[in-house]
């Protein structure tokens, strides 16, 4: 079961259950203990009726977790209180206010939960800890696919676990779930089949889906199963049935206009509904009544419902040992935020299904089975402030500020807002109540506002007209452009700032002892004025800075040596580490800068360049080749590039390393995680080859290097077949070239 606002430390037990068990425990009196348990049935009861049944939770996965957990302990400790109808002894909501439902051949179960190692362990030793099944646990709608004969028959949801809701009317609409199962010759199809699994949206979608709501001024989604749970629940017919009658009308007044808008409105709606339904996706996670059909494991189950054309997933894993179990709850938790859809923690399942039957089950649990619960990637809190941050090219972005929240192992104060046009597609007001989530490359981003939760004294924000930095008067680039800038590139404070940092990263110049501080310490202390000077730091004028000495003597720190050192290695780095320092706009520490080092060899032929010459680099357009052309007219940066060449910084592109270019006419995409290179570095050395470093997956992909987190796009290489790399055959690729690489190819289905 999932909610929102769990503020949980990373693989631990809710704080708040912690909280309820210690109070509880205060709790001697009979009659108390009866009361207590009496509010917890009915607040987990309200919950799940709110969860399940109108898809708006009412509390957060915090408090039902809590409860649920007490509850627990509280009928453990006193077994009198221990009733049939008890949260415990049940799965979840039984369905209501639908169409039909639908009885499963067999029952679906719900799962127990556990936060912490000792919980695990604990039901580790119980089960054993060989020949275990890992999976990931996605945040979906668990749903029941009937198949009789290979032919899906019903689709329906979990509901009470014995009885669910019958959605079988949407199946046509769905892409996600075959509706005929491709049979094998040497496995005849089971006469019926019970698959089990998830229907959720990726998160791409997901966000898609969440703008267009939070555009049209309603309260954001939590999360995509709330929306996966709305969309497959959506009654189609009932659309279909209003625009056959919009249609009747239309057809006896053609020429009436309020019919004619009508028409359009349920076309609309029909068009949107069906729209998303075939967004949605499905992952098979269990098997249950199969008759004709003698299966041994559950991961031979998964590997012959595969073979048939259901999507299983690609990460569940065969383990032996318990030290097996948590290096892949670990390896799961380090992706998480990376991959392709939203998870709430990994499952693990007795693999041997003749062991799970002598396993049993509980009133609404296996006993072979059990979720190893994360903490949340959304929670709920308050939007206090919005601001605005400068950036090194003069963008300036709101910034929100919120009510310290801790969210999948970080205390989130700020989130990103982009520019002033999301705030109004979001439809947010300072003082808001909203879903906040950590998203795939780690920085906090609101999803949208809980509009019920207004008092009436939100307001609105309003984007600054002059710099806060430097108190310039801001403006676009172009009607088009949603983004504002500071047009002072020269004076303002931070975007000088941001330039040193920029060019400091490990992706351009890898200059190490030039953090922030350093740099603010360079610029407020008037070591440099701006970027052009920085070739040019010397001990003596490092001695007037305060940050860059130590002791009476003003000797210069560790610090300060280290940064002479990197700044004396940066000036012979490779041309398009130096283009990428420049902040070129649309170019920065991208695979632009690399493209114009190939393309000019130096930077006196980049600035020489035509607009014509530079737009035909692939990557690059009309915008991003006038951004060129505009940085090299500009004096003050023609004296920075004089600037650094009198200081010694090498502008000519040297010779590749490895002598050849073995890649030529390859394409190489890179995806997820490498340990011992950036993505930068990884691009960089296949170019370096002579290669393609790709940024999509498509059938003219020649290799597919897939770190950790890989996500969607090893996903798309396996559904097109195109050889997968891991990191050790990368290397093998750059050492040896392609024919070694394919004999070390991680997978090619």
């Amino acid at each position: 079961m999932r909610f929102i606002d769990l503020t949980i430390e990373q693989y631990q037990l809710p704080t708040l259950a912690l909280t309820v068990i210690a109070e509880r425990d205060l709790i001697v009196n009979s009659k108390e203990n009866r009361s207590r348990r009496d509010e917890l049935v009915l607040l987990i009861e309200e919950a799940r009726t709110s969860y399940y049944q109108h898809d708006d939770p009412n509390i957060s996965d915090a408090e039902y977790d809590a409860a649920f957990t007490e509850l627990l302990e509280l009928e453990a400790r006193f077994p009198h209180l221990l009733t049939s109808d008890s949260p415990s002894q049940s799965v979840e909501a039984e369905p209501q206010h639908v169409s039909s439902t639908f009885s499963h051949p067999s029952k679906m179960w719900s799962l127990d939960n556990v936060f912490d190692s000792p919980a695990l362990e604990a039901w580790l030793d119980r089960v054993g800890t060989k020949n275990l099944l890992c999976e990931i646990k996605v945040d979906g709608l668990a749903v029941n696919a009937v198949y009789r004969g290979g032919v899906l028959e019903t689709l329906s949801t979990r509901g009470s676990g014995s009885v669910g809701e019958d959605v079988s009317n949407n199946i046509q609409f769905l892409n996600c779930i075959p509706r005929k199962l491709s049979a094998k010759k040497s496995v005849l199809l089971p006469e019926i089949l019970e698959v089990r699994g998830e229907i959720y949206f990726g998160l791409a979608e997901f966000d898609a889906l969440n703008l267009e709501i939070t555009s049209n001024g309603r309260t954001a989604l939590a999360n995509p199963r709330n929306a996966a749970s709305g969309t497959l629940r959506m009654r189609i017919d009932k659309r279909l049935d209003a625009l056959s009658q919009a249609q009747a009308s239309l057809s006896k007044k053609p020429m009436d206009e309020k019919l004619q808008n009508a028409v359009a409105i349920r076309q609309r709606e029909l068009s949107q509904a069906t729209s998303s339904l075939g967004k949605l996706s499905f992952v098979v996670h269990g098997i249950g009544r199969h008759e004709g059909l003698t299966l041994e494991t559950q991961s031979d189950a998964y590997e012959l419902l595969e073979t048939w054309g259901l999507p299983i997933s690609s990460r569940a894993k065969v383990v032996n040992s318990a030290e097996d179990v948590f290096q892949y709850i670990t390896e799961v938790g380090e992706q998480r935020l990376a991959l392709e859809c939203e998870i709430d923690g990994v499952v693990i399942k007795v693999n041997d299904m003749l062991k799970q039957e002598k396993l049993g089950y509980t009133a609404r649990t296996p006993r072979w089975a059990v979720a190893y619960k994360f903490p949340p990637t959304v929670a709920r809190t308050k939007l206090l402030k919005i601001d605005v941050q400068v950036g090194r090219t003069g963008r300036v972005t709101p910034r929100a500020h919120v009510e310290p929240i801790l969210l999948a192992g970080s205390t989130i104060s700020h989130a990103t807002l982009h520019n002033s046009s999301e705030i109004s597609r979001k439809g947010l007001l300072v003082g808001d109540m909203v879903f906040l989530r950590k998203a795939g490359d780690v920085i906090p981003e609101i999803l949208g506002p809980v509009v019920e939760l207004r008092t009436g004294e939100e307001s609105h924000f309003v984007m600054p007209s002059h710099c806060p930095e430097c108190g310039s008067e801001l403006a676009s680039d172009n009607n088009s452009d949603a983004d504002m800038r500071c047009p002072n590139t020269e004076e303002c404070p931070a975007q000088l700032q941001g330039r040193l940092e920029h060019l400091a990263s490990r992706a351009v110049l890898n200059i190490e002892g030039l953090g922030e501080k350093a740099c603010q310490a360079l610029l407020d202390d008037k070591v440099i004025a701006d970027t052009s000077d920085l070739f040019s730091i010397t001990e003596d004028s490092l001695r007037t800075s305060d940050y860059f000495v130590k002791g009476a003597k003003r000797e210069l720190s560790e610090n300060a040596r280290l940064l002479l050192r990197q700044l004396e290695e940066a000036k012979s780095k490779p041309l398009w580490r130096i283009i990428g320092a420049l902040s070129i706009r649309f170019v920065g520490k991208s695979v632009r800068a690399q493209a114009l080092a190939d393309r000019f060899g130096s930077i006196d032929a980049i600035a020489q360049a035509s607009y014509e010459e530079i737009s035909r680099i692939e990557g690059f357009g009309d915008v991003m080749a006038q951004a060129v052309i505009d940085w090299f007219s500009k004096p003050p940066n023609r004296e920075l590039i004089e600037k650094w060449r009198d200081a010694g910084v090498v502008f000519e592109a040297t010779e590749p390393e490895m002598g050849n270019e073995f890649l030529a006419g390859f394409t190489v995409v890179v995806t997820g995680t490498l340990e011992d290179f950036t993505r930068d570095e990884a691009q960089e050395a296949i170019a370096r080859r002579g290669g393609k470093a790709g940024r999509t997956v498509s059938s003219t992909t020649d290799f597919v290097v897939a770190g950790s987190g890989s996500g969607s796009k090893e996903k798309k290489a396996r559904e097109l077949g195109r050889p997968i790399l891991d990191e050790a055959g990368f290397k093998i690729l750059l050492e040896h070239g392609p024919e070694a690489a394919r004999g070390v190819i991680k997978t090619q289905m």
